[in-house]
């Protein structure tokens, strides 16, 4: 009898055996996580942008390769691009050709191997980091909003928890959100759900760029920010980044090439480099491949 039960609880119990070994590997590699030193020091003391933070940025001969993909390297010294104050710079060209990458340089989630990033005429290793992101503003293709209501997710971007409801109305009028709002019940005390599921892909956007704007950022990051939006949707949200775009330098990343047909200049990056850098028209103009590419999205040329 004894050996009798004793096998039947072994049996038993060895069904845990794998959920045992998954929670032992998930507890170490969380311990790793902990335990890692970043080689950014995020509390780094270093210069904080003054009054002469003109917003200016420049990439010099850029080496990069993203530490999980060692064997597949975006930039291999021969990327070089600049952008001036106020000036709005869209970036285009093929998926993996290192758009995105820009932008996460600039930000300095990742450093470079070789060459230099430099904002306002310094590298971006100099600047405290916070302080850094404090003067970009990031606007993504999938906003993140909480289940809160839609004036707690646009004071989100802020660093005061109490923000007058004047300055969230001002950004909500630039980015084109306003009316929307205050059309609603509760106004700006309507919850948008989890995840924002009470509201379209564009409402999500233009709250999202009011967010942006409430922190009044010297720099605007725009990645594919109305790529995932139908059409009648991705023109009022344009309009509204239009608007956001004003007294900014704005960095553009997209795909949709009908979005940048007005904006200051258009780098066409391809292999890990600029390979052409001008205005719609010149570009048109110059028989160049980025007219191929609106010729791909039947533009008109």
């Amino acid at each position: 009898m004894v050996s009798l039960i004793t096998s039947q609880a072994v049996g038993r119990s060895s069904t845990f055996l794998l959920s045992v070994d998954k929670g032992k590997v998930g507890a170490i590699k969380t311990f790793e996580l902990l335990e890692r030193q970043t080689s950014i020091d995020p509390d780094k003391n270093g210069h904080m942008p003054q009054s002469d933070f003109d917003s200016s940025f420049e990439f010099r001969d850029i080496s990069f390769t993203y530490p999980a993909r060692p064997q597949h390297p975006i930039f291999k010294g021969e990327f070089s691009l600049s952008g001036k104050p106020n000036q709005t710079l869209a970036i285009v060209g093929p998926s993996g050709c290192g758009k995105s990458t820009t932008i996460a340089m600039l930000q300095r989630w990742y450093e470079a191997e070789a060459g230099e990033v430099t904002v306002s005429g310094k590298k971006v290793q100099e600047y405290q980091l916070k302080a850094l992101r404090g003067k970009m503003a990031l606007v993504g293709q999938e906003p993140v909003l909480f289940d809160v209501s839609i004036y707690d997710n646009i004071i989100w971007g802020s660093e005061s928890d109490n923000v007058p409801m004047e300055k969230v109305i001002e950004v909500a009028t630039m980015a084109n959100i306003h009316e929307f709002i205050a059309a609603l019940p509760d106004g700006y005390h309507t919850r948008v759900g989890d995840k924002g599921c009470q509201l379209s892909g564009g409402q999500k956007q233009r709250i999202a760029i009011a967010r942006a704007l409430i922190r009044d950022p010297s720099m605007l990051l725009l990645d594919e920010a109305t790529s995932a939006l139908d059409s009648g949707s991705e023109k009022i949200v344009q309009q509204a980044l239009d608007n956001a775009s004003v007294g900014r330098t704005t960095v553009i990343i997209t795909h949709r090439l009908s979005t940048i047909q007005n904006v200051d200049k258009i780098a066409v990056l391809w292999g890990g480099r600029v390979v052409e850098l001008g205005t719609h028209t010149e570009l048109l103009n110059n028989n160049s491949f980025y007219k191929e590419l609106v010729r791909q999205q039947n533009l008109e040329v």
